[in-house]
């Protein structure tokens, strides 16, 4: 073996292969042989056809199958021999001399920084009654139910309206609908057009002008002021259900206790906030490892995430209803995210093999049997994981990236810091 390895830029390494021309020759001579005793050709009996045609008919493949064997053994003797991690495939190219150029990436040695110079905050969150309030009010709005009623509309009421629009006088797109619903305050129609209407009776009509706002979504509108002529057709006032035995039986607890409901909406509110707490954690976490422990990430391997993050935003929108001719996406758009993933991920792993850092089967277990605790069959769910190798794999990977986390965090500046959990959550 003859190889000359070169440094380029970052990442980048050159190989300089000289293939032994004389030994490609003689096993393409072997190979031709054992083709002509087996070969069916028209004209011959099996095995007889001459080695001129025979070779006139299979030499060219059967020479770029050694001679492409012959380039990846010697690559590879030369990569072991220089003690190189390719990272990617290599790209070939004939150069001077009869020589072959193998060009490719090498993964970065990666060096754990000062883990001590993180600095992050970590949220305290205790449940409290007023949350466990504020969940059952929005399970109630959730089982709203509607009566007719014969007044003004007001916030809340939901009206059916006729309506029809013109912009100097000439009808538009979307500017027609009959029995069309509107439930005043949830603020699903524009805020000048729902305005006009609180204060009508059933059967009362209203012509009135909206102004679109400059960024509407429906370009041709926007800025434009129309004209609308209404017509309420009903008036409906809601009825929230009352926090009973029925409302707590609707909600799965058989013996409709409504204390009981109370603690598991308290128990889920506190999962969901254990959740919430340990992505922002790890968020913070994982930022600081990037910037104490900065590494050269491998081009091609940017290039494989990118595309797979794309490929699978394609997925969830074709999923959402959307027709692919109208999926508009610049893959260039995934890069950050990308570098971001990648990155992380080499260093995670150099992480893992120089702290023994592994994923028990216990904890495993563990984190399935919490995460099935939010589903009304919790054994199912279990089940569901541990009939599929690929989804308890999924589980492990969850562990495992749990247990860097916590690895991370005994080496972090951690300060605890109270707060709420509408704040946690973003509502306040």
């Amino acid at each position: 073996m003859n190889a000359i390895m070169e440094t380029l830029d970052g990442l980048n390494r050159r190989l300089t292969l000289n293939l032994n021309q004389a030994a490609i020759e003689v096993e393409v001579s072997k190979r031709l042989a054992k083709v002509a005793r087996n070969v069916r050709i028209d004209g011959f009996r099996p095995g007889k056809a001459p080695k001129n045609i025979v070779a006139a008919r299979y030499s060219g493949e059967i020479r770029n199958e050694v001679f492409s064997e012959a380039l990846h053994y010697e690559f590879s003797e030369a990569v072991r021999a220089n003690n190189l991690r390719v990272a990617g495939s290599p790209s070939f190219a004939v150069v001077e001399g009869g020589a072959f150029a193998a060009t490719f990436e090498v993964f970065p040695e990666i060096k754990i920084g000062d883990l001590s110079q993180i600095k992050l905050t970590r949220p305290v969150v205790v449940v409290a009654d007023a949350d466990v309030d504020r969940t059952l009010e929005v399970l109630r709005k959730q089982r709203v139910q509607f009566h007719s009623v014969e007044r003004e509309a007001q916030q809340g009421d939901r009206i059916h309206i006729d309506y029809f629009g013109q912009i100097d006088g000439a009808a538009f797109p979307g500017g027609e609908a009959k029995d069309f619903p509107v439930v005043l305050g949830e603020g699903r129609t524009l805020k000048e057009f729902e305005g006009s209407l609180n204060g009508m009776k059933s059967g009362e009509s209203k012509t009135f002008e909206v102004t679109f706002p400059e960024d509407y979504f429906a370009k041709e509108l926007a800025g434009k002021t129309a004209s609308f002529n209404v017509t309420i057709k009903s008036v409906h006032a809601p009825q929230m259900p009352e926090i009973d035995a029925a409302f707590a039986q609707s909600l799965g607890i058989a013996e409709g206790n409504v204390e009981r409901l109370r603690d598991e909406i308290r128990t889920n509110l506190a999962r969901e906030a254990k959740r919430r707490v340990q992505a922002k954690v790890k968020e913070q976490i994982l930022n600081g490892l990037l910037e104490t422990s900065p590494i050269d990430v491998p081009a091609n391997l940017v290039a494989l995430e990118r595309s797979a993050l794309m490929e699978k935003a394609v997925t969830d929108l074709k999923a959402r209803g959307m027709k692919e001719a109208d999926i508009k996406l610049n893959e260039a758009v995934f890069e950050p995210q990308a570098k971001r993933r990648v990155a992380l991920g080499l260093i995670m792993d150099a992480i893992v093999l120089e702290q023994k850092i592994s994923a028990p089967e216990d904890q495993v277990r563990a984190m399935v049997d919490e995460f099935a605790q939010s589903y009304e069959d919790p054994s199912e769910v279990v089940g569901w994981y541990y009939q599929d190798s690929a989804r308890l794999k999924e589980a492990k990977a969850l562990v495992l990236e749990e247990n860097i986390v916590n690895w991370l965090l005994e080496h972090a500046q951690v300060s605890d810091e109270s707060t709420t959990l509408e704040a946690l959550m973003g509502n306040a």
